[in-house]
């Protein structure tokens, strides 16, 4: 997914033009975020995604190979652009964004079956639903066979998600906004992410996390099923664009390499690594490497 990002004042009303003072094109795309976020912290990653065979397919596929991310499993098809997100940033670092997933929305089971080995293989796995729903159900259904943890982000989400997704998720992790469209609930406060995680877990999920921004996440798991708030650290925020797939690419490199932290440490950590993303502008432009990171989180 390529990032088409305008910085603005504010973001504008329906049916409003605003000058905006700013313009500038990047990487984005759930999966590649989450997947650069992870490489950065040293991860060893592989991308499974579906590109265009235009200048944005090209750019981005050298993109992951500057991040050291394997692109054995990146195609690029003539049936459809590489995938688009049209972003809005206020002043505040708040966004609106609307994404075209073109050549992603045509990755399908050729291309799972070619990462079949990799993914049998591998420790994590993370999937979202900026591609075809259905690959991302095959997708979890073989990481469940391998044994391979997985760590679902159910964004964009979709109110008639089917329940199978929910039952091969080892983590579910999803924003306020998503938890909201996935039960129905309005959720502004932590009690209410408690209620919504509580009821994400009923479904069937190994662990759910509901991050509410700024004021941190609610996690809680099948083994211990009274909602933790773990707080976020305090910071004066840029541009939260991108944020939410920085917190799940750390906590996938966490869950890979250190297992015997308990959840809510590693949501924790993530939640630092986070923040260092929010504080500069752009979306993988602004993630940390682990050489920014304190020694504590390593």
């Amino acid at each position: 997914m390529t990032d088409l990002v305008s910085q603005a004042p504010r973001l504008p009303r329906i049916g409003e033009t605003i000058h905006g003072h700013r313009f500038f094109i990047g990487f984005g795309g759930k999966g590649a975020n989450q997947c650069v976020q992870a490489a950065r912290l040293g991860a060893k990653t592989a991308m499974v995604c579906k590109v265009g065979k235009d200048v944005f397919g090209d750019n981005y596929i050298q993109n992951f190979k500057n991040n050291g991310i394997a692109t054995d499993y990146v195609e690029q098809t003539s049936d459809a652009a590489t995938g688009a997100a049209s972003i809005i940033v206020n002043d505040t670092g708040e966004n609106a964004i609307v994404i075209v997933p073109g050549a992603n929305m045509l990755l399908g089971d050729t291309e799972l079956q070619k990462a079949h080995e990799a993914l049998s293989h591998a420790k994590v796995m993370i999937c979202q639903l900026e591609v075809n729903p259905d690959t991302s159900l095959k997708a979890l259904h073989a990481a469940h066979k391998h044994h391979v943890k997985t760590i679902f982000n159910p964004a964009p989400a979709a109110s008639d998600l089917s329940q199978e997704f929910y039952k091969l998720s080892d983590i579910l992790c999803c924003n306020e906004t998503e938890a909201e469209i996935l039960t129905g609930k309005t959720v502004t406060t932590m009690e209410d992410a408690g209620k919504v995680s509580l009821e994400l877990l009923a479904r069937g999920c190994g662990s759910a996390i509901v991050t509410l921004g700024s004021q941190g996440c609610v996690v809680l798991s099948s083994q211990d099923s009274c909602p933790k708030h773990i707080p976020a650290t305090s910071v004066t925020a840029v541009d939260t664009t991108g944020a939410g797939d920085s917190f799940i690419g750390a906590l996938a490199f966490y869950v890979a390499y250190y297992s015997s932290l308990t959840l809510e440490e590693m949501v924790r950590r993530a939640n630092v690594v986070a923040s260092l993303s929010v504080q500069k502008e752009g979306t993988q432009t602004s993630f940390p490497s682990r050489r920014d990171l304190p020694a504590e989180l390593l």
